[in-house]
């Protein structure tokens, strides 16, 4: 894989890091593990296999063989030279045709999975890149112009390859005619609302301040990175300033600093925070988050455990019918 334009940013990710979080090392991996997962399978690899994330598009990329490509994410226009390649949808690329990503319309943020993954090492048994701790992934950092990635040897059959390739011409590229549910290949949502469950730390508010994290619309802050959102209005002052016992956080955990600006916890965060947890964002609203930008405004849900539960089996349920299609379609 052949990096011609990196993009505003680029990183090599997988579905992050387990078991070290004791540690204080963050889990990290793809923000929308779940976008990476239906990707891989498009293209035939392992779910946990090393794909891209492209933060606000501009990336522009070549392979020096023919590969099977499938991307999800925000609304981006992504083509194969002239040829508009939809969202979930798998295409056959052939050699030294350019794939480039536009700016999103909506959403921040897409995966982009390439059959056999990108071979990088190993470190702590993922090859997501930690960037701020500056290792993992390609040399620890986001891609440049010009970086060049080598490839895994790809899974994908004889016959996955040409259920791949529709009929080409000289005037079409080989894009598959089937795809993955829109929610799950295109989360990205013009009015987003996150659905949570509340923290240990919510009966620490007031009334007040409860009516006003479920009833008003918060705006995303340019202070946002793969670390956390944060939320510039409303403000939702505390009744303390006592910093708490420091306390295990993970993706989802929204945080009342005393600033009174909440912070939405993503896949780079810390492992453990002082600040109060009011709420989490449940499992299958973290792709919905992921893609939060500068000037989005959210407005958040509550659900109960049960059906956050009920929920994140669901389409854990639905998924494994759409591996048994994918086998339909590829054997």
């Amino acid at each position: 894989m052949i990096i011609t334009r990196a993009g505003f940013l680029t990183s090599v990710q997988d579905l992050g890091r387990s078991g070290y979080r004791e540690f204080g090392v963050s889990s990290g991996g793809a923000l929308d593990s779940f976008a990476l997962r239906v990707a891989n399978l498009l293209v035939g690899n392992d779910e946990n296999a090393a794909g891209l994330e492209i933060t606000l598009g501009g990336l522009r990329l070549r392979f020096d063989e023919e590969q099977i490509v499938a991307w999800c994410g925000g609304e981006v226009d992504v083509h194969l030279g002239s040829m508009a390649l939809p969202a979930g949808h798998a295409a056959l690329l052939p050699a030294g045709e350019e794939l480039k990503f536009s700016q999103p319309q909506i959403g921040c943020r897409c995966w982009l999975a390439v059959s056999g993954g990108i071979d990088v090492p190993l470190v702590l048994g993922s090859r997501s890149t930690d960037l701020r701790a500056q290792f993992g992934g390609f040399e620890g950092r986001t891609l440049r112009d010009g970086d060049e990635l080598v490839l895994g040897k790809s899974r994908r059959s004889p016959a996955f390859a040409k259920a791949t390739a529709d009929k080409q011409t000289a005037a079409t590229k080989s894009i598959s005619s089937w795809t993955a549910q829109h929610d799950w290949v295109s989360p990205a949502k013009r009015n987003p609302i996150l659905r949570f469950v509340r923290g240990c730390d919510w009966d620490r508010s007031n009334t007040s301040m409860l009516q006003r994290f479920t009833s008003e619309t918060f705006a995303v802050s340019l202070d946002s990175d793969r670390m956390g959102v944060r939320f510039d209005s409303p403000e939702l002052k505390r009744q303390d300033n006592v910093d708490l016992t420091s306390e295990a956080v993970a993706p989802g955990t929204i945080q009342i600093p005393p600033s009174g600006k909440p912070i939405l916890l993503l896949g780079d965060c810390q492992t453990i925070g002082g600040y109060p947890k009011i709420a989490h964002v449940i499992t299958v609203d973290l792709g919905i988050a992921a893609q939060l930008r500068a000037g989005d405004q959210v407005r958040l849900s509550e659900v109960s455990l049960v059906d956050a539960h009920r929920l994140l089996l669901e389409r854990e349920q639905q998924l494994e019918l759409f591996r048994i299609g994918l086998s339909l379609h590829t054997s």
